[in-house]
């Protein structure tokens, strides 16, 4: 691993940073925001959990998201593939998929369940499940990724959920409990749509925690690699100042026993991560913010 390009500027701890997709070499540092795809809407979480959504264009409040996490909503992102909607999560430990134009939420996953507990490693079984970042592909990402979200976890855990199969699986529960079975065209049950998505290769979730040799303290920070093939590499980062490459497409195909080579790198630091981004470059492509005041550029390939 070179050493990396250190970049000095602030005067207290960086706790963000965003890279120039038209513009490798330009890299802004700020407080976290999101921008909907088309630059419409622009989302920003506080610590009493509410998310206001702002009107760009008109330059007025759209919408205040309330009500769902009961502590700070530390990350949202919009939705590119569905323009109404998007994803909040907090340290409530729960991820909530809304429809902000409505102002309600579509689904809520609780990490803090029994159920979602039991699938956190043992090892760090007393640091709660607690969403600290989400990463959502980009649009011309998709093709290789799928419509799915990676979640940081409090836990030591990086979470890859399938955002379609889950809004799925929700429907098929309604349509169920309400005693409709989905039919085809001709009107004939229709097999394939009341098969729970979950269940297929598609639709499980991905699960990288210590035992593939993830992250053995809180999981800051979480991004999709905009470098080389995009959206090959899931990167995080976390408060055991490590910073880890997965090569996350490999799990799609790979079985439960032959998930070793899921992580390509790992990169020790000497202080907790606060964020990362990438950028599209061959070199200089993965920026690193932590607890210092220098930003740090390492090359991934």
């Amino acid at each position: 691993m070179m050493k990396p390009r250190r970049l000095k500027g602030h005067k207290n701890t960086v706790t963000c940073s965003i890279s120039s997709q038209t513009r490798p070499g330009i890299i802004a540092t700020s407080g976290e925001i999101s921008c909907s795809s088309k630059s419409t809407f622009l989302a920003a979480a506080d610590d009493s959990g509410d998310i206001k959504i702002i009107d760009i264009r008109q330059h007025c409040l759209y919408k205040t998201l309330r009500s769902e996490h009961t502590s700070i909503c530390s990350s949202v992102q919009f939705l590119p593939w569905r323009p109404w909607e998007a994803i909040t999560g907090g340290l409530d430990a729960k991820l909530v998929m809304w429809d902000f134009s409505k102002g309600r939420p579509c689904k809520i996953m609780d990490f803090g369940l029994p159920e979602m507990e039991s699938r956190s490693s043992g090892g760090q079984c007393f640091n709660p499940a607690f969403i600290h970042a989400i990463a959502i592909p980009e649009v011309d990402m998709l093709d290789r990724s799928g419509k799915v979200c990676a979640v940081a976890r409090g836990d030591g855990v990086v979470d890859v959920i399938d955002i379609e199969a889950e809004l799925a699986s929700l429907k098929s529960k309604s349509s169920t409990k309400s005693g409709k079975v989905p039919l085809s065209r001709s009107g004939n049950i229709n097999a394939s749509a009341s098969t729970t998505p979950l269940d297929q290769k598609k639709g499980r979730r991905i699960h990288f925690d210590s035992s593939l040799g993830g992250h053995t303290s809180a999981v800051s920070c979480v991004s999709f690699s905009s470098f080389g093939e995009r959206g090959r590499y899931i990167i995080s980062g976390g408060n055991d100042a490590s910073v880890k490459v997965w090569d996350w497409s490999k799990s799609m195909d790979a079985g439960e026993n032959n998930r070793s080579d899921l992580l390509c790198q790992d990169i020790k630091l000497s202080k907790k991560v606060n964020w990362l981004c990438t950028t599209p470059s061959d070199s200089e492509n993965l920026v690193v913010c932590d607890t210092s005041k220098v930003v740090k550029v390492y090359t991934v390939t």
